[in-house]
């Protein structure tokens, strides 16, 4: 415990990528095998569920720090965060547990989860009363299912690699759909997973893993392929690569998921690695009817009806991943297809070395599975483009297909692990449409968490409803937003926020509308659960606009003349 509690410091403290590398090869080169198994799942974002209710904690916080539970949820409301507030009201710390994090685990932090809640509180206590505050505050956050460090998986991987001597992109191969199939935390699983490369079977992925090249572990069975990922499009890439080097695509509002096709067994992967075969039965029953054994192909699911133009918008694909047993209603007001436009296995060998434009000519060759253009199972066709002006016309016609924009493909692309770049250029990239923008004024401001904690950050924002000259005006909530500002910003809001609060709901100001930001957003769809009648995807503050009066901002109106035709999907980008 004491050695994991000293990473999490080390790497919640500096911001430095070079640090943070450092800090987790450390621990990794050091840690029992046990303790890194741990210390992995953790890290690289693996499931991490509530052990104890919050209530348990709040009132075992209470009996152990002695405060009136007014002044504990003053506390909290100004810390922001339930782990680190309990930490910081204990008095007298204990002396610090040597134990390790395998041992506090499995004979501490699991087995309080089968515990009455008398029970629990009673063996809270007693480990805060054994650790010193920092390892309080890591114990608070195990047991919560609350850990969150600023690391990406793909540090934590490298890393990982770079201690075992191990290639990166190996690693990644076996790691996909890995933690769906075995305990990632059970050290002789962790330790197959860190196995030496088998010169017979892996070879290949030693020698260009980075590149998307890997062995057999991951090719057995149903388990899926690290996804390539595509690099945003800029104005200059234009100028390295002629159009007719490239293969033109529309960018979907869908999800992205891989369909594996076995002897007897389907399988379809979300890029997320989770399995969500279940959720849409009518594909993985057209893969078992028409894909041959050994294939996986890399696509989109999309909500689109037989004899539709474009598909629905995501709201209505939205409600089947929730829904892990769609009814025959769902089926039938919802059907998916699976748009196909990638081929990374055909006959059980593996693709992804070879060009795109040979790998796609895999795909047509699968003409048995796409006999029906308007089936279940359906190939992506390449967009005719002639030049880079015929290409930016295209993307600006994206909307009325129903997409967010344009994917480019260069033919010569190998299928590279996530957003890795090609040597030679060969890369993907996407092509997005514009986000809409409104001006919008802030009416309610929420304290953050962790190094926000104490300050207002995340925001409601709000447009008029009404003309300007109706004295009936009002301001209508419609999206909530909290990226886009500075540090320096965030503390100016946070001032302005505190002068003009009107009232307080525990962590939640409402607050004189005097604020006005610029919002962008993704895409828009009516909705008859918000206020506004309308609901915005991925909405973020391009920027403070101080220069703009309240009165200023934008309508309801002019929201909702962005709605698109019945129908049809509105997307900006995604």
């Amino acid at each position: 415990m004491r050695a994991f509690t000293e990473l999490y410091r080390r790497l919640d403290s500096s911001t430095a990528v070079r640090d943070k590398s450092a800090a987790l090869r450390d621990y990794f080169a050091a840690a029992p095998l046990a303790d890194a198994a741990w210390g992995f799942h953790f890290l690289s974002g693996g499931a991490s569920r509530r052990i104890v209710s919050t209530r348990v904690l709040r009132e075992a916080a209470l009996l152990a720090s002695g405060l009136p539970s007014w002044l504990f949820e003053e506390c909290y409301h100004n810390v922001g965060d339930l782990a680190e507030t309990i930490a910081l009201v204990l008095d007298t710390p204990g002396a610090g547990s040597d134990e390790s994090l395998d041992h506090w685990m499995r004979e501490r932090l699991l087995p309080m989860g089968g515990l009455p809640p008398e029970q629990a509180l009673d063996a809270v206590r007693e480990a805060w009363a054994q650790l010193d505050r920092e390892q309080r505050f890591m114990f608070n956050k195990l047991i919560t299912g609350g850990l969150r460090v600023g690391v990406s998986r793909q540090l934590v991987l490298r890393s990982l690699a770079e201690v075992q001597g191990l290639e990166p992109g190996l690693l990644a191969q076996r790691l996909m759909g890995f933690g769906q199939m075995t305990p990632i935390a059970d050290p002789a699983a962790f330790q197959a997973l860190l196995a030496p490369m088998a010169p017979s079977s892996e070879s290949a992925a030693g020698a260009g893993a980075d590149a998307g090249s890997a062995g057999a572990f991951a090719l057995s069975g149903l388990l899926p392929l690290p996804f390539q990922l595509a690099q945003s499009w800029r104005d200059e890439d234009r100028g390295s690569m002629a159009a007719s080097e490239c293969l033109f695509e529309w960018k979907w509002d869908g999800i992205r998921a891989q369909l594996i096709r076995e002897a007897g067994e389907v399988a379809i992967w979300s890029r997320g690695e989770e399995l969500i075969t279940d959720r849409f039965p009518e594909i993985a029953q057209a893969a078992l009817a028409q894909l041959p054994p050994g294939s996986t192909l890399d696509g989109e699911i999309l909500c689109w009806a037989r004899d539709a133009a474009t598909p629905m918008p995501f709201a209505q694909l939205q409600t089947r991943i929730g829904r892990k047993a769609p009814s025959r209603k769902t089926l039938r007001e919802r059907p998916t297809v699976f748009l196909a436009f990638d081929c990374l296995r055909a006959d059980g060998e593996d693709l992804r070395g070879w060009p795109l434009i040979e790998r796609r000519l895999r795909l047509e060759s699968l003409a048995g599975a796409f006999a029906d253009p308007e089936g279940t199972l359906r190939r992506q066709p390449p967009l005719q483009v002639a030049d880079w002006l015929a290409a930016a016309r295209l993307r600006e016609a994206a909307r009325e297909q129903g997409a967010e924009g344009l994917m480019i493909k260069h033919r010569q692309s190998r299928h590279l692990i996530g957003r890795a770049r090609s040597p030679d250029g060969a890369n993907w990239w996407k092509w997005k449409l514009d986000p809409w923008t409104v001006d919008a004024v802030l009416i309610y401001a929420q304290t953050g968490h962790g190094r926000r904690a104490g300050l207002y950050t995340d925001y409601t924002f709000a447009v008029w409803s009404g003309p300007a000259t109706d004295l009936g005006r009002r301001l209508v909530p419609f999206a909530k937003a909290y990226s886009g500002l500075t540090d320096a910003e965030i503390t100016k809001v946070d001032a302005v926020i505190r002068r003009t609060t009107i009232e307080r709901f525990g962590p939640v100001r409402s607050v004189e509308p005097s604020l006005v930001f610029e919002i962008a957003f993704e895409g828009i769809q009516a909705s008859g659960r918000h206020r506004a009648g309308v609901a915005v995807r991925f909405p973020r503050m391009l920027r403070w606009r101080t220069d703009k009066r309240p009165e200023d901002a934008d309508t309801l109106e002019s929201l909702r003349a962005l709605l698109p035709p019945a129908g049809l999907s509105a997307s900006a980008g995604g």
